[in-house]
């Protein structure tokens, strides 16, 4: 890796051994620097604050060997990725403004994709994951972990189950509490749909009369004023010495026909005056029949008055025109149908419930089997990392219960003839129970073990999962806390032999445990205090005596550490 800008650190290479890696340094020289960079390169949460105070980002590389057909390296090439003889360059940008960048294999990529990666690549023990072994709900996750597909299948299915229940259950719950106000909205509804029903409108219809309420209402004026245009075109009987304009344009026209063959733009007036002529005379006859067919009627106008009242009603209430009342109408009638089904749609809701539970009883006691099974292999593989931690009279034991639930157990499942409560991962509570030697009884790690034994338990625990990960790098950050001594030497010789068969990086304070690193890189500060590429180096013979010498000591050049250093590294070489 090589890291610029980072915390402390300006600009470093970091080369990592095949095997054993050990990252030392004195406290708050840079070595969880290191940590955070494969975080980072692992799709990790980008921290802006992480970025070098005056840097306007941080950047972190890595060159990480694939195999062709691995799982991380097909999922990079579906991504545009490409591999550079044989491995992976990822790189992650950080801005001081909080933007991050990914590239993989020369190509932008979102963060998601190195996550994706991870998973394949690189498994990460820390003093986090720890803690978090310490609370049983983390214990049953591990414990799943570690059993592999006989748990994950079943979980799977039961995972999907319960989800469905929680569904219906809502449901369900919705309905029937709700039940008051679903009465009276369906109350409601129907006393709206019997009224549209009664006053049976029509589309439309509101707009119809309203025009012809306001002719009915001007009947008179309407009549005489028709009549007095139909005289002005076409005479009045009653005035036979009158003059109208059908006879004034008919004069107009006779003159121009007379002499319309003597020029074209006359002739063309002529017609024009024809045509009005005729459009005259059926304005006319219109206007007369108008005028008879218009009929005051005050019964009809009160009739037409009547009915403009019961569509203003309705349209008061449920729209602001006919159209929007008959829209009101439909929707009402589809939510009213709705719920006047619920009643049975609670009657379907009740029958899946109950066979989603007598479901999820049967794979809860599915899961309780295969993890009563796994834990029994489980307990038995920690116990045995233990006996070569230097804790060889350390029983570890799995202890998976469930809790009744009291009542009508409406709450809870019937698993193996017991009503008990469920989550979304079963109905097993799982706790790791360890008797430190003979005669002491299983207590809960929490509460059983001492602060170095507790260390090793989880180390104990890490490694096992290490050995059921598929996966060609693990990182241990400091989970050698709390162990010293002859405890020590045997957390550093179980990482050395993990190391062979896959890469591991430890950061550690503890010499037992750096002596027994293939590659030992030591994290130092300059006076300025920061790390620059020269700050990362690679320890070998004299210099790593004189490291050892420091973390044993404090003291590099103390005769008597660098001779416990050297038989460290003796005690390292032969029992490695």
């Amino acid at each position: 890796m090589r890291i610029r800008s980072l915390g402390v650190i300006d600009d470093a290479v970091v080369e990592l051994s095949p095997g054993f890696t050990a990252v030392t340094g004195e406290t708050g020289a840079g070595k969880t620097m290191v940590v955070t960079s494969l975080g980072l390169l692992l799709g990790g949460r980008a921290d802006p604050a992480l970025v070098r105070i005056g840097a306007k980002s941080a950047v972190v590389e890595g060159r990480i060997s694939v195999a062709a057909h691995a799982p991380a390296a097909v999922r990079a090439e579906e991504a545009g990725a490409e591999l550079d003889d044989g491995a992976l360059l990822i790189s992650r940008t950080l801005s001081a403004e909080g933007r991050s960048r990914a590239h993989v294999g020369g190509r932008s990529v979102p963060v998601g994709l190195l996550a994706e990666l991870a998973d394949d690549l690189v498994a990460v023990h820390g003093q986090t994951d720890q803690q978090g072994l310490l609370r049983p709900a983390r214990q049953r996750q591990a414990l799943d972990r570690y059993a592999g597909d006989a748990v994950a299948v079943p979980l799977a299915k039961y995972t999907a189950a319960h989800r469905r229940l929680r569904a219906v259950a809502t449901e369900l719950d919705e309905l029937t509490t709700r039940a008051r106000e679903r009465s009276q909205e369906a109350d409601l509804l129907r006393f709206g749909l019997d009224e549209i029903a009664a006053a049976e409108p029509l589309p439309g219809e509101d707009t119809e009369l309203a025009a012809e309420a306001e002719r009915l209402g001007y009947a008179e004026a309407l009549a005489s004023a028709a009549t007095v245009a139909h005289a002005a075109l076409a005479g009045n009987p009653e005035d036979p010495e009158g003059v109208d304009a059908t006879t004034l344009v008919a004069g107009a026209h006779r003159a121009l026909e007379a002499v319309r063959s003597h020029d074209q733009d006359l002739a063309t007036l002529a017609e024009r005056l024809g045509e009005i002529g005729i459009l005259m005379a059926d304005v006319a006859g219109e206007l007369a029949s108008y005028a008879d067919g218009l009929d005051a009627d005050p019964l009809r106008l009160a009739a037409v008055e009547e009915r403009r009242a019961a569509l203003n009603h309705l349209t008061r209430k449920y729209g602001q025109d006919i159209t929007a009342v008959l829209a009101w109408s439909q929707d009402g009638a589809a939510r009213l149908a709705e719920l006047d089904g619920d009643d049975d749609r609670i009657g379907e809701l009740t029958a899946e419930r109950d066979a989603l539970r007598t479901e999820l009883g049967e794979l809860a006691q599915a899961l309780t089997d295969a993890r009563t099974a796994s834990a029994a292999r489980f307990a038995d593989a920690v116990t045995a990392e233990l006996a070569e931690l230097a804790m060889p009279h350390a029983r570890v034991s799995v202890e998976i219960r469930q809790s009744e639930v009291a009542g009508d157990g409406a709450d809870g499942i019937e698993v193996g003839g017991r009503t008990v409560a469920y989550g979304p991962a079963g109905a097993d509570e799982v706790e790791l129970l360890l008797a430190p030697h003979p005669g002491a009884p299983p207590r809960p790690i929490a509460k059983g073990a001492s602060g170095g034994e507790l260390s090793r338990v989880m180390l104990a625990v890490e490694v096992v999962f290490a050995g059921s990960d598929p996966v060609p790098t693990y990182l241990f950050d400091e989970v050698d806390a709390g162990v010293g001594g002859k405890a020590a030497v045997e957390v550093g010789r179980r990482l050395a032999r993990l190391a062979k068969k896959a890469q591991v990086v430890v950061v550690t304070h503890l010499p037992q445990v750096a002596a027994f690193a293939d590659r030992q890189l030591l994290v130092a500060k300059t006076n300025d205090g920061s790390v620059t590429r020269s700050g990362v180096t690679v320890l070998e013979g004299e210099e790593r005596v004189r490291e050892l010498s420091r973390m044993l000591a404090g003291q590099e050049d103390s005769e008597t550490a660098r001779a416990h250093a050297e038989e460290l590294l003796e005690t390292a070489r032969t029992r490695s």
